[in-house]
């Protein structure tokens, strides 16, 4: 789909809407505001229809409120069968939620700015929140919800309002509390990929001041790949969540809210497959480039033979059917024995309290989680035995131990001209990785190819020591008269590539990175009423941010400092450093050494920092006001819990070795910070709502988590005042410094957001929304705010977009619920899309990670009984079958041939829903 499909496509609600009433603007939801509802509003409206948020601390209605926020109803989420907040991205066109490798490791990003890569030592740039308690990491919110009140997105740095301060935005998510009356519900769904959902409440009035709740919610599905060489699937789902409630009001100056929930999921994921041109026309073998320095379309594809890499994996043994399919074949090819298993749990209990103390209110709220995670995984994604995950508790896992509180106080001042609000916010957190990652079983097959092949692809001999056949070896000792291929350093050569042949099922028994994280903040804001119609609001956070790292580490790979010292003498002959060095990379691979056995680390870093915001709003009329504002933002630096950032380099790249000594120094990076302009106007009445919003944001240290082929490289990016000469472009990792004073922001967001919401006639909605977002890199990158360069793994960086930032994005939907005669029954018919830009969706932007534009589709029709008592759906997400990916990214090890894997999308699903209540 071209851009002018996409505009065409987000142009037809709209001249639905400017026929229907005048055109207007202003900021709102995808929220459903029909007018069929019963005359007592539902959480999160007023009796008006009007949508009431807290995204300031205080109950006002969404077109009151001068920030950038999209809230969606319970009726909305329940209309568009979101259950999760990935399901979010139809209904707010600013906001992407999607994971990879790990759900775990689910990324959620607004206006194109989100933590990347599966690291949890990096914290979440858009902040998730679940009944005002922080989640860890946003993907620790990647699962069903249950029964939701409502949901708000914030676009923009947000802090002084309470609760873990983000740079980029947050999800605040409300869950559907107890009631003053005996009720109940459920809901049973039935899909294709055999998915069984069942879904069931009760609410009861224990007596006039106290009421309880619980809910609770069953999923299983088939899995959306077929492990054809194990024959089992992948990315199913089995997973189940129980939420108990405790609601005490003794009297009307005191609230106490008890949450308890508990929630587990045992399921394999996450599949990939090769990235082939039907996916990206540039994923191609090329024998030079176009003007644009592009690979040529049209050559080979990456899996083709006539990559040098391709013949290797089919001798060791795999399946040419992986190699030849669609990157929308959803058939895997894995190791024989390997598994991507896993187990999630997440439980946790919050108390939030709220008492009105004469004009004065007090908020309280408490709470105490634990999530844990492990995934198996053939990491290789090969069905060569590569490199692997076994599925036990040792496997990627994370855990968190997070105690967080939070108190605030607000009030009314100088005859009510001052909104006023003071509170701090406490979180302490334990975070422990382990990880188990090994060289497989045919690594010391696999890896010497990789050296032969840079010497000449003709000699490789998979199924011999070394890959050199007898004849192989004979011919290079045959080379140069007899002097050898690589003279005196001939048979070093062999001895290499023997030595790195012996590597098999070795690597990590266990690594352990245990890290606390202790943040302090006070804050306030307030809202100053100048005069009936202008406002003054002025926010200020300060937070204190103290992580300590411990780290121990258990590796039987011996082969890393045999090689090392071995190839040392070589690395001083500019001729042989290069091949020397490679050996030496592929034999301690990810620090996968020996010499890190028993060995210890601890370190501890200290940070603090000031932020704000200052909004000025006018409301010429009731229903019109316009504002401006400026925040400041900050994430948190921290530590890269991978022991691959432990070695030090050379300039040409060899890996120098461990860093033994107790130093963390590569592990550290600092904190992201931001600035952030707004600009905006709302316009609201009964039936019609607009927004539109101009913003732009500028990140200094914007923090990036990319996956080399190898390791992951955190790395601050920032951009230099001064012209670097194309250093930031170049393989070099000594080129394109910058003096410090010169450092600035090194990633711009800034863009135009326009939302809308029409009920023309009666039992109509219509809700669109439009973003453009030119979210991007500046020229002249370097890396940490000292002004070194950049890693040369992000040399393509400079001046583009970044990864999983379309420019154009656009969501719309229509929902029809007419009565159906005089019988009290109803309709519902709703459709919703989501209009998405061509964008690359890998962090390091190589070609051949491109995702050309799509639309989504999802539908649902039903028929609902007297007062929605009860009602069966049928319903589609994905209706068209849209086919594209979430990320591609470099196969491991087999990248630096590169060939290139692919995270999909989920498919077009259908089914039926059945509900009930009382």
């Amino acid at each position: 789909m071209t851009k002018r499909h996409l505009l065409v496509a987000c142009a037809v609600p709209a001249m639905i809407f400017a026929y229907a009433v005048p055109a207007s603007a202003q900021d709102v939801s995808a929220a459903d505001t029909t007018q069929d509802q019963p005359d007592t509003p539902a959480a999160g409206t007023s009796a008006e229809n009007e949508i009431v948020v807290t995204a300031q601390g205080r109950s006002q209605v969404l077109a009151d409120v001068p920030v950038a926020i999209s809230a969606v109803t319970a009726e909305s989420l329940e209309k568009s069968g979101a259950t999760d907040i990935r399901e979010l991205n139809q209904l707010a066109p600013s906001l992407l939620v999607s994971s990879t490798g790990n759900e775990a490791n689910g990324s959620a990003r607004i206006r194109g700015i989100g933590t990347v890569g599966d690291n949890p030592g990096l914290e979440s740039s858009v902040a998730v929140f679940i009944d005002n308690v922080y989640r860890s990491r946003s993907g620790n919110a990647l699962g069903e919800l249950g029964p939701i009140e409502r949901v708000e997105i914030l676009r923009g740095p947000q802090g002084t309002l309470g609760g873990r301060n983000s740079s980029a935005g947050l999800i605040s998510i409300f869950t559907a509390p107890p009631e003053f009356k005996f009720s109940g519900y459920g809901a049973f769904t039935y899909g294709n990929y055999n998915q069984v959902r069942a879904e069931a409440g009760l609410n009861v009035p224990i007596s006039e001041t106290l009421a309880a709740r619980v809910d609770g919610v069953y999923l299983k599905r088939d899995g959306f790949y077929r492990d054809v060489v194990n024959d089992t699937d992948v990315n199913d789902r089995d997973r189940y969540l129980v939420r108990g409630q405790m609601l005490f009001e003794p009297n009307a100056d005191v609230t106490l809210r008890l949450i308890g929930d508990y929630s587990k999921k045992d399921e394999a994921c996450c599949g990939a497959t090769f990235v082939q041109p039907d996916f990206a026309p540039l994923a191609t073998i090329s024998p030079g480039l176009d003007p644009y320095n592009r690979p040529v379309p049209g050559s080979p594809a990456l899996t083709s033979t006539q990559n040098p890499i391709v013949p290797v994996l089919l001798a060791l043994g795999q399946d040419p059917r992986a190699l030849n399919q669609s990157t929308f074949n959803r058939d895997l090819y894995i190791t024989p024995g390997r598994s991507y298993d896993g187990r999630t749990e997440d439980y946790g209990l919050s108390l939030q309290g709220d008492f009105q103390l004469g004009d004065i209110k007090l908020t309280s709220i408490t709470a105490y989680r634990e999530y844990s995670n492990y995934q198996g995984a053939d990491t290789d994604y090969t069905q060569v035995d590569i490199i692997y995950r076994a599925p036990n508790e040792d496997a990627g896992a994370r855990g968190f131990h997070t105690f967080t509180q939070e108190l605030r106080l607000q009030g009314s001042a100088f005859n009510d001209k001052l909104d006023w609000l003071v509170g701090g916010f406490y979180a302490n957190e334990d975070l422990t990785v382990r990880d188990n990652l090994r060289f497989g079983t045919q690594y010391g097959a696999f890896a010497p190819c990789r050296i032969v092949n840079a010497i000449n692809p003709a000699l490789a001999s998979p199924l011999s020591t070394g890959c050199l056949s007898a004849f192989g070896r004979g011919a290079l000792r045959a080379a140069n008269g007899g002097a050898g291929a690589f003279g005196p350093a001939t048979g070093l050569i062999f001895a290499g590539l023997d030595n790195l042949a012996q590597i098999n099922d070795r690597g990590t028994i266990r690594d352990v990175f245990k890290q606390n994280s202790e943040s302090f903040a006070i804050f306030t804001h307030n809202i100053v009423h100048l005069t009936s119609k202008l406002d003054l609001t002025l926010g200020l956070r300060y937070t204190d941010e103290t992580k300590k790292l411990d780290a121990a580490f258990q590796n039987d790979n011996t082969m890393c400092a045999t090689n090392r010292q071995l190839m040392s003498p070589l690395l001083a002959s500019a001729p042989l450093a290069g091949l020397a060095g490679g050996i030496i990379a592929l034999s301690c691979q990810g620090n996968n050494s020996a010499e890190l056995n028993g060995v210890t680390l601890n370190d501890r870093r200290h940070e603090d920092e000031f932020t704000g915001t200052a909004i000025l709003s006018y409301k010429p009329i009731d229903d019109l006001m316009v504002y401006a504002s400026y925040s400041r933002g900050y994430k948190a630096g921290g530590f890269n819990l991978d022991k691959s950032a432990l070695t030090g380099t050379a300039a040409n790249g060899v890996i120098l070795g461990p860093l033994v000594a107790g130093s963390t120094a590569n592990l550290q990076f600092g904190a992201e910070t931001v600035n952030a302009y707004e600009a905006g106007l709302k316009y609201a009445t009964r039936n019609f709502s607009a927004g539109l919003t101009l913003y732009r944001q500028e990140f200094k240290n914007f923090q990036l988590n990319t996956f080399n082929g190898s390791v992951f490289v955190v790395q601050n990016v920032n951009s230099c005042s001064t012209d670097l000469g194309g250093g930031d472009t170049d393989a070099s990792e000594t080129t394109g410094g910058c003096d410090a004073d010169n450092v600035q922001a090194g990633v711009v967001a800034q863009g135009v957001e326009f939302e809308t919401s029409l009920n023309p006639v009666r039992y109509v909605n219509m809700t669109m929304g439009l973003t453009y977002a030119d979210t991007s890199y500046k020229n002249n990158l370097i890396g940490s705010d000292n002004g070194a360069p950049l890693d040369p793994a992000l040399r393509l960086l400079p001046g583009q977009h970044v990864s999983n930032a379309p420019e154009w994005v656009g969501t719309s939907s229509i929902s029809y619920t007419p009565p159906i005669g005089d019988s009290g029954l109803s309709g519902l018919i709703y459709l919703n899309a989501r209009m998405v830009d061509n964008y690359n969706t890998g962090s390091d932007l190589l070609y051949g990670k491109e995702q050309d534009s799509y639309v989504l589709l999802n539908a649902r029709i039903g028929i609902r009984g007297p007062d929605q008592r009860w009602s069966i759906e049928g319903w589609a997400q994905n209706l068209t079958n849209t086919q594209y990916t979430q990320v591609a990214f470099n196969t491991p090890f087999v990248a630096s041939q590169q060939t290139y894997s692919a995270y999909l999308a989920e498919p077009r699903t259908y089914g039926v829903t059945l509900r009930g209540k009382f």
